[in-house]
This record gives structure tokens, C-alpha cells and sequence, in this order.
């Protein structure tokens, strides 16, 4: 039998802040990928239609899109290995920040690249010189992700 401490500590919502943790992180990640994956699958399509050769380096952008979704992924896997009978509220907020952490700044990342990712492709078709440019606007946004990442990694392990 639990003594009262012990069940101040693990209230019965405490898991469903922890699986809303993880939840965050792969659903807002996944959402930015998928938005960045489909407005720069559209440029890349008008872009093809007038400049096929180029559709080799017009692919950056999606696959850019798609590493972020990863972010999320390995932050949900984290949380959710770590949920047991022992799981206390604190670790729980914890957690849900750190998903929270990954995901928003995972879904604004992909659609600042689906936007950077779909002007840059068209106009690469018409200025190859473009393309080192849209090569490091898509870095800047990708790393916002990354910092999400970070943030999200060291909020977990701080338990």
C-alpha cells in the first residue's frame, strides 16, 4: 500500500502529461515536415516542368523537411521509454515541456523551409547562382529545429 507522499508525488494525470509530452513532439514535428515536404514538393513540380535536370538539387528542401520529423521522433521514443510506475509528476512536466520544446519550434522550422524551400527552387530555375543562397536560408531554418532539439535532449536529461 502507497502511503500518502508517495501518492502526492504520482497522481493518476501525471502519465497523461508525460504521453502529452510525446505526443507534442512527434505530431507538431511531423506537421512541419509535412508541410515543408508538400510546398516544396509543389515548387519543385513547377520547377520541373520547365528545368527537369535540376530536379536532383530541387529535392534539398523535402529532405531537409523530413530530418525534422526525427527530432520529434527521438524525443517521443525518450519520453515514452522512460514513462514506468514510478513516474512523478515533476518528470512529467518535465517531459512535457521537453516535447513541447522539439515539436513548436519543429512545425515553425518546416514551414519556414516549405516556403524558403518552394521560392528558392523556382528560382534557382531561373537563377542558378540562387541556389548556394537557398542552401543557407534552408540552414537557418533547419537549425531552428536543431535548437529545439537541443533544448528538448537537455530538458530530459536534467531528471
Amino acid at each position: 500500500m502507497a502511503t500518502a507522499a508517495e501518492e502526492d508525488q504520482t497522481p493518476s494525470y501525471s502519465i497523461f502529461l508525460g504521453c502529452t509530452g510525446a505526443a507534442s513532439a512527434i505530431i507538431f514535428t511531423s506537421l512541419g515536415a509535412s508541410y515543408g515536404t508538400a510546398v516544396s514538393g509543389i515548387g519543385i513540380s513547377r520547377m520541373a516542368a520547365t528545368k527537369p535536370e535540376l530536379i536532383m538539387k530541387a529535392i534539398i528542401p523535402v529532405v531537409m523537411s523530413g530530418i525534422i520529423a526525427i527530432y520529434g521522433l527521438v524525443i517521443a521514443v525518450l519520453i515514452v521509454g522512460s514513462i514506468n510506475e514510478d513516474y512523478t509528476l515533476q518528470k512529467s512536466f518535465v517531459h512535457l515541456g521537453a516535447g513541447l520544446s522539439v515539436g513548436l519550434p519543429g512545425l515553425t522550422a518546416g514551414i519556414a523551409i516549405g516556403i524558403a524551400g518552394d521560392a528558392g527552387v523556382r528560382g534557382t530555375a531561373e537563377q542558378p547562382r540562387l541556389f548556394v543562397g537557398m542552401i543557407l536560408i534552408l540552414i537557418f531554418a533547419e537549425v531552428l529545429a536543431l535548437y529545439g532539439l537541443i533544448v528538448a535532449v537537455y530538458l530530459y536529461t536534467k531528471i
